[in-house]
């Protein structure tokens, strides 16, 4: 049987989920605007922009439900 986590550590979880999204948004924005200078396009960085935020989105929905399945 697993031990329920203290208040600490599902603290520490929940303010790295604050993190996720912005992150990863960045993340995608700066892989698109450097492969936008790099091929002389105008439009990666806004793909790529929306992959990053896709991916942060994706990424916090498990987690959530990870969470909510385990408390049940």
């Amino acid at each position: 049987m697993k031990r329920p986590k203290s208040f600490q550590a599902l603290a520490a979880e929940y303010m790295g989920l604050a993190f996720l999204l912005p992150s990863s948004a960045l993340v995608g924005y700066a892989i698109g605007y450097l492969l936008d200078r790099w091929l002389g396009t105008r439009f990666l960085y806004l793909v790529c922009l929306l992959l990053g935020i896709a991916g942060g989105m994706i990424e916090l929905i498990r987690k959530i439900q990870k969470d909510m399945n385990s408390d049940a």
